[in-house]
């Protein structure tokens, strides 16, 4: 079988992940990933909804031409298999159509929550990148350049005696609208979750370029990461290799300190 390239390919609804990454929930799932170049699983709740093979897609669901967005997702397969023969993958985000109707769901004023916190919507990537895997051996994405810059970093900080690990990467819209029921339903309001969890769209690892870093046995994602060489190192050397701290201690988005949290922008010399 030809190996499916490292990347995942995103649409709005659905994304689609090379074969050979994602964990078989049943025998039936078994036998099917095991013939997979690509697994369609829709990104609301992560339920497999088809295999791409070498010989055609092979339905997990009923009626999955039924299924929200499954041509916008095939369409996409397409053109990534095109792109591939041709030698080329442009770089594209996904529409931010829809979403401001979650927010208003929500009871999100999209324009107030901006100008109090100086936030901007972030789009979706059309395509990610594997950069490894995170301290939880779960697939790590990232767009293009921040995986490579990643690695290197990584690697770096691996030569000087410093040991870094992924928390986690990239995020979906559909993750933070996750993230916002789960604690209305713990029956927090919008309100208190907002003072500790960018709205959904907001977040800088909607945009593949945001990552949470750790350092073995450190808690993931606690303050007390500052207090460890592995920060110390970052705080050295990670602009060389384009990554900010994105939140310090009073930041202007009134966002809590996160020292653990740092976005790729461009490198510095």
């Amino acid at each position: 079988m030809r190996r499916s390239p490292a990347l995942l390919i995103n649409t709005a609804e659905i994304d689609l992940w090379p074969g050979g990454l994602l964990r078989a929930r049943s025998s039936a799932d078994a036998r099917a990933l095991a013939r997979a170049q690509w697994v369609l699983r829709r990104k609301r709740d992560g339920r497999y909804l088809a295999v791409a093979t070498p010989h055609g897609v092979l339905p997990l669901v009923p009626r999955l031409m039924r299924e929200p967005g499954i041509e916008e997702a095939l369409d996409a397969l397409d053109r990534q298999l095109l792109d591939r023969r041709r030698g080329s993958a442009p770089d594209a985000v996904l529409p931010l159509s829809g979403l401001q109707q979650r927010l208003e769901t929500l009871g999100i004023d999209a324009d107030a929550y901006e100008a109090a916190t100086g936030l901007a919507l972030e789009a979706e990537p059309a395509q990610l990148h594997l950069a490894g895997f995170d301290r939880y051996r779960r697939p790590l994405w990232l767009q293009r350049d921040a995986a490579r810059s990643w690695q290197r970093l990584r690697a770096r900080a691996a030569a000087d005696g410093i040991a870094l690990d992924a928390i986690s990467g990239y995020r979906s819209h559909d993750y933070q609208l996750g993230i916002f029921a789960r604690k209305r339903n713990r029956g927090l309001s919008v309100e208190e979750i907002l003072k500790v969890n960018a709205a959904p769209g907001y977040s800088e690892h909607h945009s593949g370029y945001a990552l949470d870093i750790g350092t073995p046995g450190e808690p993931p994602a606690e303050e007390s990461f500052e207090s460890t060489a592995a920060f110390a190192w970052l705080a050295e050397h990670a602009g060389r290799f384009g990554f900010q701290l994105s939140y310090p201690r009073d930041n202007p988005h009134g966002i809590v300190y996160e020292p653990w949290h740092w976005c790729w922008r461009h490198p510095t010399p």
